[in-house]
Formats: structure tokens, C-alpha cells, sequence
């Protein structure tokens, strides 16, 4: 066999290596989060082996809050004081009940500390388009406005940059059961709200199909496709 590696004309987006965190398990709580009085090492509550296990390996994005949970995570209750935020019960595994002391800003801060870019997964599910257009103006919006302001209140000057954005997550199954012409409608209208702020474009992802399901990739690209910049899958 013969390897002629001078000769490759494309290239792999790194991108399509990026990992995933939910609340799920031991995932966050206990996982990436033990919170700043905990004895475990940590740098303003994330695990400090944690953050060093993960630079090793050098992943290019982190998708958060999920999976399923993105669903009924509703994220201004993980803002401001921790011990003023609402708690909330984690219908999708376990039926726990989450105090929201991990939410945008510790999440951003935690990929900061990792140097990786985030991926946001938008509450299509259970949420509004309000809800997720106030989320992006919240994070990426740097002139005066409610929430550019409000992100001022709870301590974050400078807004970040966060270039990817999914909107619906396994929408046919648990993200909401959903039938392929209703999630690209209903897509197309969430994503019409996610603007881009300054110098921050974001990237708009798409849900993609339940394993070989061609019909509702062939229906959502048809129907949807000029209004995403990407699929997951």
C-alpha cells in the first residue's frame, strides 16, 4: 500500500469533532461543576483535572445543555445569583431536581477555560422564539439593550462570541415529536429571531434525522435548508 499524502485537495472540518455535555448523570454536577466552595480543585467552581483532561485532547466545540434536557432548559433561570435561581426538575433523566447553579455564564466560562468554542442548543421544544432571540442578544449583543444590560448586572462586561447556535434537538423524538414539515416550519421561524450582533455571525444548526431517516433530512433541507448553515447529525 501506498500513502501519497501530497496529494489530498480537501480538508475535514474540525468541527465535526466537537463534543457533547448534558445533564445527564454525573455530567455536569459532579462533572465538569462542584461549585467554588467545594474542596475538589476547581477554578471558579469547574473541576480543575476536568478542565486539564480536556485540553489534552483538544476538542474544537462543546454543545450545551443538550441532548434532550435543551428541551426544558429554560436558561434565565441559570443566570444571575446562584442562590437566588430557581430549581427545576430534570424530567428527561432521573427525575432530579437541578438548583441552576451551572447555566450560560458558567458554561462560557468553562469553555473559555478549555479554549474551545461553544456550541448553544436553543429550547425549540418548550420554549419561544423570544426566549431564544432574548438568549443570543443576552450572550453577543454589545451595545445597550435589556438584555446586553442585564448580562452587565450579572457580571459579564464584554459579550462573547459564540458562533454556533442549534435550533431543535432530536425534534422527532423527545425534542417534541414532531412531524418533518412542522419542524422546518417551525425552525425556519425560530431561526428567522437569531440575529447576528456585531461581529458575531451565527452559524444556525439545523436538526437532523433519527438514523437513516431520509425522508425527514430530504423534507427539512427542502423546505428549510437556505436558512441554516448547518445539520447535525
Amino acid at each position: 500500500m501506498v500513502i501519497e499524502a501530497d496529494r489530498g485537495v480537501n480538508t475535514i472540518n474540525r468541527h465535526i469533532y466537537g463534543h457533547f455535555s448534558e445533564h445527564l448523570g454525573r455530567c455536569i454536577y459532579g462533572g465538569y461543576w462542584v461549585g467554588e466552595d467545594s474542596s475538589t480543585p476547581n477554578t471558579r467552581g469547574i473541576r480543575n483535572d476536568v478542565v486539564d483532561a480536556l485540553k489534552e485532547i483538544q476538542i474544537p466545540n462543546l454543545r450545551w445543555p443538550g441532548g434532550c434536557f435543551a428541551d426544558e432548559y429554560h436558561w434565565m433561570d441559570g443566570i444571575g445569583p446562584r442562590d437566588q435561581r430557581p430549581k427545576m426538575v430534570n424530567t428527561h433523566w432521573g427525575g432530579v431536581v437541578e438548583d441552576n447553579s451551572f447555566g450560560t455564564h458558567e458554561f462560557l466560562d468553562l469553555c473559555e477555560q478549555l479554549g474551545t468554542e461553544p456550541y448553544i442548543s436553543a429550547n425549540v421544544g418548550s420554549g419561544t422564539v423570544e426566549e431564544m432571540s432574548k438568549w443570543v442578544e443576552y450572550v453577543t449583543f454589545d451595545g445597550e439593550s435589556p438584555m446586553a444590560n442585564l448580562r452587565r448586572q450579572n457580571g459579564r462586561e464584554e459579550p462573547w462570541k459564540v458562533k454556533f447556535w442549534g435550533i431543535g434537538n432530536e425534534s422527532w423524538g423527545c425534542g417534541g415529536n414532531m412531524e418533518p414539515d412542522y419542524y422546518a416550519n417551525l425552525y425556519r421561524h425560530f431561526a428567522t429571531f437569531a440575529r447576528n450582533y456585531g461581529d458575531n455571525r451565527v452559524y444556525k444548526i439545523a436538526c437532523g434525522a433519527n438514523g437513516g431517516d431520509y425522508n425527514w433530512t430530504e423534507t427539512v433541507m427542502k423546505n428549510a435548508g437556505r436558512h441554516m448553515q448547518g445539520l447535525s447529525l
